[in-house]
């Protein structure tokens, strides 16, 4: 039933009435429409609380009693809005989430994208239907990175109203499902999906797009070669230390990333929680010399033109990065990019697939596997085998007919 405006600013907690307690009610008509009111003692303080609306008529009066009822059997207002819900349970839907990157992520989803669109909604009145329009036009304007971490953060908050009694099953996780193996299905098959196509060509461009960052300052250029030839994430560079460098080894031992976080950067251990070692290859050799000599084991590898770690993010400003490759004829390529460059080359030079996975971090070894070279040469053995078994197929036939001729002209 429609209501009006509650006369109590919502930004301002409504008084609940606690577990247990006896609610009384009247109605009384007023110039501006019909005022319920209701009261109850709070066994606390035993002071007398008083909760009123605005409401259009004794349907919606009652309506809002039952609300009242059943806020004080769940201990709980049962007619918030999603947005105050949300501010009452703070980050309880976020347990479990690493704090520094994923539950970062999911809470910018749900801030810049659920809220504003369902925030004004009551809880209990947040349908599948309402879900599935809402995402519908997410989808028209976002890719499927930001739409998997804006309806992650909704199925969690959703399950805490679950939890809470506001709602008896989540209306989003079936819609969830469904819109994210959507998009897995329409992106894994296109020839762009395969990681390989963001990759740089060769030695020789990549060494043109180091050129074009040492323009602006060396450590650029050095980020884009350590990137590339250690098939590193962007966070794993800033975090790289000198004393990772064990030149006796020919190996770089990938320990840790740094990345902007809360309150300035963020130093954590890798994102599969594990060591990965990394073969120093040649191109890279003269790099690390440089970048090493004089310096103490636990000193950065790599710093910026004022001393301080270099992000993905730095980088990105500094060398104007955009136009900068769209200058050298690599418009697609971004940061991340280099990883995928490093990764392609290695899978090229016949590196086998476990020892990739090692050098990568992956812990699932299909996607090591998405690196390597299409290879359709077992399909041209199979038409040959094909054409040949066609061919012998049809050359009795031939005969016969070319028999059936003779005989009819009586030969």
């Amino acid at each position: 039933m429609p209501r009006t405006a509650d006369p109590m600013p919502r930004s301002e907690p409504r008084p609940v009435p606690p577990i247990g307690v006896k609610i009384s009610t009247d109605m009384e008509r007023r110039s501006y429409g019909l005022r319920a009111r209701a009261r109850w003692t709070d066994p606390a303080s035993k002071r007398r609380v008083i909760r009123t609306e605005i409401v259009t008529d004794e349907a919606a009066a009652h309506a809002f009693f039952d609300d009242l009822r059943n806020s004080s059997v769940k201990g709980m207002d049962v007619s918030m809005t999603l947005l105050e819900f949300v501010t009452s349970i703070g980050d309880r839907w976020a347990r479990g989430l690493d704090p520094t990157s994923t539950a970062d992520t999911y809470s910018f989803g749900l801030k810049l994208r659920v809220l504003p669109a369902l925030g004004h909604l009551p809880v209990s009145q947040i349908t599948a239907g309402m879900i599935d329009r809402t995402i519908d036009e997410w989808e028209t304007r976002y890719g499927a990175s930001t739409i998997k971490n804006t309806i992650a953060p909704m199925v969690r908050v959703l399950d805490e109203a679950v939890r809470d009694g506001l709602l008896t099953m989540n209306p989003a996780k079936n819609r969830a499902k469904r819109s994210l193996s959507r998009n897995a299905f329409r992106e894994q098959p296109a020839e762009g999906a395969s990681p390989r196509a963001h990759a740089i060509p060769d030695l020789a461009t990549l060494n043109k797009v180091a050129a074009a960052c040492a323009r602006v300052h060396q450590s650029y250029s050095d980020f884009v070669m350590l990137a590339a030839l250690l098939a590193a994430r962007s966070s794993e560079v800033s975090g790289l230390q000198v004393g990772d460098v064990l030149f006796d080894k020919n190996i770089i031992v990938i320990r840790r990333q740094i990345f902007p976080g809360k309150g300035g950067l963020i130093t954590k251990a890798t994102k599969n929680r594990k060591e990965r070692r990394v073969p120093i290859l040649d191109p890279l050799r003269p790099v690390l010399i440089r970048l090493t000599t004089g310096k103490d084991s636990n000193d950065q590898l790599l710093t910026g033109p004022k001393g301080g770690v270099l992000t993905t993010a730095t980088v990105r400003d500094a060398t104007n990065w955009d136009q900068l490759v769209i200058d050298i004829g690599l418009p697609d390529l971004t940061r991340h990019g280099l990883r995928h460059t490093g990764a392609t080359w290695l899978a090229d030079a016949g590196v086998p697939l476990h020892v990739l996975q090692d050098i990568l971090g992956h812990a699932s070894i299909e996607t090591t596997r998405g690196y390597l070279h299409p290879d359709d040469r077992h399909l041209a053995s199979a038409a040959e085998q094909a054409n040949a078994f066609l061919s012998r197929s049809a050359l009795p036939a031939s005969k016969s007919k070319a028999a059936q001729q003779r005989q009819a002209r009586g030969l």
